[in-house]
């Protein structure tokens, strides 16, 4: 993989539980590592589900070099979107690159 290709700057980020003021379990979100990546829409789909508000998924391959703490749970932010990690693919098994397969859903 060549430098060139990773021309995004994206965070990853994992789900992680905190208390409110008062003591109740409340989830956040925490950065993990913000690393260059490569950003490709795959697919779009526009529904509407029960007559409300039309909502478009878009499927995303993103491209990183390789990362042990990367995992199916995860999110990732960059360039005002957000994506949510549905599936992390070595291609070659050679841990050299993780293709992160994602959603983002924009309503």
């Amino acid at each position: 993989m060549k430098a060139g290709q990773l021309r995004h700057r994206v965070t990853i980020q994992a789900q992680t539980t905190a208390q409110d003021e008062y003591g109740q379990p409340v989830q956040t979100w925490s950065d993990v590592a913000t690393v260059h990546a490569a950003v490709e829409d795959l697919s779009g789909r526009e529904f509407f589900a029960a007559q409300q508000v039309p909502t478009e998924t878009i499927t995303t391959r993103i491209t990183i070099r390789w990362r042990p703490d990367v995992s199916a749970s995860m999110r990732v932010v960059g360039a005002g979107r957000t994506w949510d990690v549905r599936a992390v693919l070595d291609p070659d098994g050679r841990r050299r690159q993780l293709q992160l397969m994602c959603v983002e859903v924009v309503v």
